[in-house]
């Protein structure tokens, strides 16, 4: 198999999870590549319906997962038998039965619907958003002390084992495994019980779903349906229910007529429920009535398995010094670490070179432009916003109520929440102990300014660019 054949499988893999498996073995998976010449990625296909479906349909997703692998932008070029200048290496014929060679006869679709009926439900196999990810499964996933409790709550959940879990909201910052989980969660339902209604969505389809069903009744009567039939809801970033009245007063509905039946919701966020700005308070007492657990920064042993796991699947070796140099150069985001492993891959696979530290560097450079950043401080934001004003840190902190110590000590609140994540207890405590209420009025209000006041605005961006610039 030459070099650009293994890249293209990697492709693959990555479309596999974007899409259902349907989706995938129809579309996806009769592709056969061509070669790489410079930016230009050429593919061969069957007929010239398959070309014209992946030209329409598919265009964009394949280009996103060949830069995920490659690191840069390509063009596609899909061939076919008539049309192709070069010819693959080994052209496969397409048999008979392939579902790509033509479209579907409603015979056949019909019969395919049945099959998946019979299999169990590929509807909520494939869930509502992103088509699925398949490997993001229990096993996949690397537990460790900032996961643990959290990765045996789902599992719990998972296996029905403890219905107190209801209902079970996992918070902390993006890219530590909380979609990972959501996904880990459905797949081990549907293993053990296929039948079972999931619907596995993120709050912004919820949210569309539901304002383009305004006005329609029979739009409104299915939606409902769809959401309030489930045996299992599972939503991913729930924070941005925050400032959408409507879509919490529909939300607040579904939720409550899910759990009197019993049914288990799980739900993610960036956030705990009493930090999502403008939730209702009915809202975060429901949130709040389950359980609530978070994943927090995985630590340099979680992080090396991490790189170990993936370098396994992907059927590639990092010595263990490349390996340790990526786990202390990328500290804040798994999905970062996994995205530099497929780039190490992928440059093996085009250059024959071995991984080394220097492959790392490169692979690493379009993250972090080779430099991690320095972990962001209070005092640095304080710091930052006490220059930009001409008033001391200390009257920042202070009660002083000042109008420009006043709008200082605003705006550093908001950005340190921007920038930090920080609860609003720990900010209040930064600040002579100002109680979480105190600190999520400042913080709504400063939102309000800025959607009113371009001037404050600017400001406040070339505060939070000076920061993350310069640390």
């Amino acid at each position: 198999m030459d070099s650009f054949s293994e890249v293209f499988n990697l492709v693959k893999e990555r479309c596999k999870t974007m899409m259902s498996d349907t989706a995938y073995t129809c579309w996806i998976k009769p592709i056969q590549p061509i070669e790489l010449n410079e930016d230009t990625v050429y593919l061969y296909v069957p007929n010239s319906f398959q070309k014209s479906l992946l030209e329409r349909q598919y265009d964009a997703k394949l280009k996103d997962c060949f830069k995920e692998v490659l690191g840069f932008d390509v063009n596609i070029v899909i061939q076919t038998e008539g049309d192709t200048p070069q010819k693959p290496k080994q052209p496969a014929a397409p048999a008979a039965s392939t579902p790509a060679a033509e479209p579907a006869k409603p015979e056949q679709k019909a019969a395919e619907s049945a099959s998946v009926k019979k299999e169990g439900n590929e509807e909520n196999l494939r869930g509502d958003f992103n088509d699925g990810n398949y490997d993001y499964t229990f096993e996949t996933f690397i537990v460790g002390p900032s996961n643990d409790f959290t990765y045996a709550a789902c599992k719990a959940v998972a296996q029905n084992t403890d219905n107190s879990y209801n209902p079970l909201f996992i918070h902390g910052p993006s890219g530590l495994g909380k979609t990972h989980l959501l996904c880990a969660i459905r797949h081990e339902i549907l293993k053990n019980h296929p039948n079972t209604k999931i619907i596995y969505t993120n709050c912004e389809t919820f949210t569309n779903e539901m304002i383009s069903s305004i006005g329609n009744k029979t739009k409104m009567d299915q939606f409902h349906n769809k959401y309030r039939t489930a045996d299992v809801l599972l939503i991913d970033d729930i924070q941005f229910l925050a400032g959408k009245e409507s879509t919490q007063e529909e939300f607040f509905h579904t939720f409550n007529e899910l759990h009197q039946a019993g049914k288990q919701i799980v739900l993610t966020s960036d956030r705990p429920p009493k930090d999502i700005a403008t939730l209702s308070a009915r809202l975060q007492s429901r949130f709040e009535s389950g359980l609530i657990t978070d994943v927090s920064l995985p630590n340099f042993e979680t992080r090396l398995a991490i790189i170990k796991r993936k370098a396994e699947l992907l059927n590639i070796t990092i010595p263990n010094d490349v390996a340790e140099y990526i786990a202390n150069k990328l500290r804040n985001n798994i999905r970062q670490l996994e995205g530099v492993v497929k780039k190490i891959k992928a440059y093996k696979l085009l250059t024959g070179s071995n991984p080394s530290i220097g492959v790392a560097q490169n692979a690493i450079k379009e993250i972090l432009n080779d430099n991690q950043p320095v972990p962001v401080t209070v005092e640095r934001i304080v710091e930052e916003v006490s220059k930009t004003y001409s008033v001391s840190p200390d009257d920042i902190r202070s009660y002083k109520k000042t109008a420009n110590i006043s709008i200082a000590r605003q705006i550093a609140i908001y950005v340190i929440r921007e920038i930090t994540q920080m609860s609003q207890e720990a900010i209040g405590a930064e600040f002579n102990g100002r109680n979480h209420a105190t600190i999520a009025y400042t913080i709504k209000k400063m939102e309000e300014i800025l959607e009113k006041d371009p001037k404050t605005k600017a400001v406040v961006n070339d505060i939070i660019k000076n920061i993350r610039n310069n640390g």
